[in-house]
């Protein structure tokens, strides 16, 4: 099997790097119009404070465990819990965030893939 393929990013745990936020790990891969976050991130962990991105609009996918968030009006306090398999939406300039990470019970973790159209330049 060819694992060196410029174009196919294969899973690899060394590949993923620790943030500044404690059991915020990530794996970011960029094209010249979209970018793929790949976040493994510890059940409980907390640091998603509410925030927007101006000039990108995010897709996100939880693929193991369950996300707890707010999305949409900055004031809005209702919370969205998402599972596997359910994906949210925020277009440029919509808040979300202030999450809660529910971790799965084989690995405690929540994965979660992000998709910015744009790329993000803050990596």
């Amino acid at each position: 099997m060819n694992l060196t393929n410029q174009y196919c990013h294969f899973f690899d745990e060394s590949a993923f790097v620790e943030t500044d936020r404690p059991g915020f790990r990530r794996r970011v891969v960029t094209g010249d119009r979209l970018q793929l976050w790949f976040w493994r991130i510890t059940g409980g962990s907390t640091g998603s404070v509410i925030h927007r991105h101006e000039d990108a609009e995010q897709l996100g996918i939880v693929v193991r465990g369950a996300l707890d968030f707010r999305i949409g009006d900055r004031d809005d306090q209702s919370r969205v819990t998402l599972r596997e398999g359910e994906i949210y939406l925020a277009p440029a300039g919509v808040w979300h965030g202030d999450s809660n990470f529910i971790g799965d019970d084989e690995l405690n973790e929540v994965w979660i893939l992000d998709v910015f159209s744009p790329p993000r330049k803050d990596v």
